[in-house]
């Protein structure tokens, strides 16, 4: 098995994919706007994946965190609230917010459920800032940290409630950046003392089953290398500091706040301690040279994805997710 997450061309499994996929034994696949058409279709293309590889426990990922991230869009699927409407309630009334948040996740999850995706590549645990920049800003849960650790802990249970596993992200904090890191690396200047507050939420939820990196530059850790390629901020700081020892995820690959090739990149994640290289594009000319170049994946790594899915059927799906709904919309009329 190669320690990666690979992504898809379009609606259905092309030949040229199946046969590479099937070689190559990715730990799993991430699901875009590309991929996705009816709820018949996509349900369609998650069981073939997991035809493809034998197993029901593969790894098929999503971005479907409401707001403006969301790739399951109407008229199939309803849209969904962003973080920052969670963090207004909480403000007035916190209980209801973070039961607001928790029947928004499940909601999700149900959604996901039925059309065969396991894990939802939310919640973000990034601590707003003023000058965070607007590629987290209403996607995050606020500005204090034990709000943004209650909101996220609620989206994790959420999730699970409705058969699918969160990844917590982007470890070790991505609201101190002030560029996008889509389009350029972003460097911050806090002091060591100062980012405690923004690994702080992580610190409370490290106990999730998985994390995904930032693609930034802490001065006060490593001036040189961002995080998802630093064997010191993933050593000392998210595996010791942070405590977590669940599956480590990179960020995506092709965002230009990483540098060189592709498969370049994703070995040198994956050396500095990432368990899985995540890259989104379904370009076989990239898959094939990451699959390539990366070495099988550790054993560490094969133990924690082992233990990155702690799912159980959810029970009356679709009733539930009416429930979901219109108690969460209760709730956030408060705010």
């Amino acid at each position: 098995m190669k320690p990666v997450i690979f992504g898809l061309s379009g609606l259905t499994m092309t030949a040229d994919e199946r046969a590479f996929f099937a070689e190559a034994d990715p730990a799993g696949y991430i699901i875009f706007g590309r991929n996705i058409g009816t709820h018949e279709q996509l349900r369609a293309l998650t069981d073939s994946i997991r035809e493809l590889h034998g197993r029901d426990d593969v790894l098929i990922l999503i971005d479907q965190e409401g707001g403006r991230v969301a790739r399951m869009q109407p008229p199939h699927w309803p849209t969904y609230p962003a973080g920052a409407q969670f963090d207004a309630l909480y403000h007035i009334a916190p209980a209801s917010a973070i039961e607001a948040i928790r029947l928004n996740a499940e909601a999700i999850a149900l959604d996901l459920n039925e059309v065969g995706i396991n894990v939802d590549c939310l919640p973000l645990l990034d601590v707003r800032q003023a000058e965070t920049t607007s590629a987290i800003g209403d996607r995050a849960l606020g500005s204090e940290p034990l709000r943004v650790a209650a909101l996220g802990r609620a989206t994790l249970d959420g999730l699970r409630r409705g058969g699918v596993e969160g990844i917590v992200k982007h470890m070790p904090g991505h609201g101190r950046a002030v560029v996008d890191s889509h389009m350029e690396l972003p460097h911050v200047d806090a002091d060591a003392a100062a980012l405690e507050s923004d690994i702080a939420p992580f610190k409370t939820l490290n106990d999730a089953p998985m994390a995904m990196t930032a693609h930034i530059v802490y001065r006060a850790w490593d001036d040189v290398r961002p995080a998802t390629q630093s064997p010191m901020v993933i050593d000392e700081i998210i595996r010791g500091e942070i405590g977590f020892d669940g599956l480590l995820l990179s960020d995506d690959l092709d965002m230009k706040a990483l540098k060189g090739d592709v498969p370049t990149r994703a070995l040198k994640s994956v050396e500095a301690g990432c368990d899985i290289a995540l890259n989104c594009w379904g370009r076989m000319d990239e898959m094939q040279g990451i699959a390539d170049l990366l070495p099988e994946i550790s054993k560490a790594s094969k133990v924690r994805l082992g233990g990155a899915l702690r799912l159980v059927a959810p029970d009356a799906a679709r009733e539930r997710h009416s429930e979901c709904i219109a108690k969460r919309d209760e709730l956030l009329e408060l705010a």
